[in-house]
């Protein structure tokens, strides 16, 4: 049950399924299932999967077989989810390999609401091409744009694995109101690297999440898949020698970016944590980054590189007379008698 304070706020608990997936898509199905109730019966009001979790991350090998475990949304999978949401009243976010026509599939979220129906979906924009993550291969750049919705317990936002490195996606979706972000990962080390770059790695993936919940003021959600996976060539011999060991570590962070749950590197795990609204707005008026924000000298956010040219030559900022003339008004972080809050650095 929902918590109400003075101030009208909700306090529920979220819920992040962690799991080691085999070939076996229906399998991966069932367990799926499986952990999403569990969350449900403990309470989650919100629950998310890891990205992918119908299948093993077949982005190892650029492969046409792979396709075959596309399935259309709604489909199969968020036919099963939907009767578990109606069934406890719970949000489910669903990472899925969507086959949205022959010929056009996406790595797609979708967003179920306590009733059982399914608001909308989330088609992941950014496609990476690394090491065994072949992911442009497989997937069409999303086309929904970065989206929030209005579920039941929350204004939530989802965006996939490689789009966390993005604060300008964090950004977008926080701007429509969403107060978590959700973020379903399949992330994990090549294991000759482990020993020399593991530890960097995986601290840069949570600092870089930790880092939205902070810039945006919301609560920031990422459940990653565990496990060693090899993915079999047709040659019934793995296509990587090593594979990728997938390092778990699901963790949800508050407005202030701190961590408030963590799982395990190596164990299947429901996390569970409580969500309290009531510290968004104060995230969000205490370090009031949204009211501050230069919306008028952003511009060239959209261009791919601020090429340096004869007009620009030697500038050293972007700023315009405009702006000069604003900052010396004030209009930016200037001088101040007040005594600093206890939330300023």
């Amino acid at each position: 049950m929902k918590k109400k304070t003075a101030y009208s706020t909700n306090i529920f608990k979220v819920g992040l399924t962690q799991m080691a997936c085999g070939p076996d898509l229906d399998g991966n199905l069932q367990n799926q299932l499986r952990l999403v109730e569990r969350a449900a019966k403990a309470g989650a009001k919100i629950i998310c999967t890891q990205e992918l979790f119908r299948s093993q991350y077949f982005c190892q090998v650029e492969d046409h077989r792979f396709f075959k475990a596309a399935e259309k949304i709604p489909g199969p999978s968020t036919d099963a989810l939907g009767k578990l949401a109606k069934k406890y009243a719970a949000v489910i976010i669903a990472s899925l390999f969507e086959k949205r026509a022959d010929g056009l599939y996406h790595n797609t979220a979708a967003v179920i609401d306590a009733d059982g129906a399914i608001l909308g979906v989330y088609r992941k924009m950014h496609i990476p091409d690394d090491p065994l993550y072949y992911e442009k291969f497989y997937f069409t750049p999303g086309d929904t744009g970065f989206v929030a919705w209005k579920t039941r317990h929350a204004n939530i936002g989802v965006l996939i694995c490689w789009d966390q490195w993005f604060p300008e996606a964090a950004r977008l979706t926080a701007l429509q109101g969403a107060q978590i972000l959700f973020y379903p990962t399949a992330i994990g080390w090549h294991p000759g690297e482990k020993a020399e770059y593991g530890q960097a790695q995986h601290q840069s993936w949570e600092l870089i999440q930790r880092s939205h919940a902070v810039a945006n003021g919301c609560y920031v959600c990422a459940p990653n898949r565990i496990g060693l996976e090899k993915i079999v060539g047709t040659d019934g011999k793995p296509v990587s020698k090593e594979g990728i060991e997938f390092w778990g570590q699901s963790f949800v962070a508050a407005p202030n970016g701190q961590i408030v749950a963590k799982a395990s590197a190596d164990r299947e795990e429901v996390l569970l944590a409580d969500c309290d609204l009531e510290k968004v707005e104060f995230s969000r008026t205490h370090w009031p980054f949204l009211r501050d924000r230069r919306i008028d000298a952003y511009g060239d956010l959209t261009k791919r590189f601020i090429d340096a040219g004869p007009a620009r030559k030697g500038a050293i900022s972007q700023m315009t007379s405009e702006d000069l003339a604003a900052s010396k008004r004030g209009a930016h972080f200037g001088k101040t008698d007040r005594p600093r809050r206890r939330w300023e650095i």
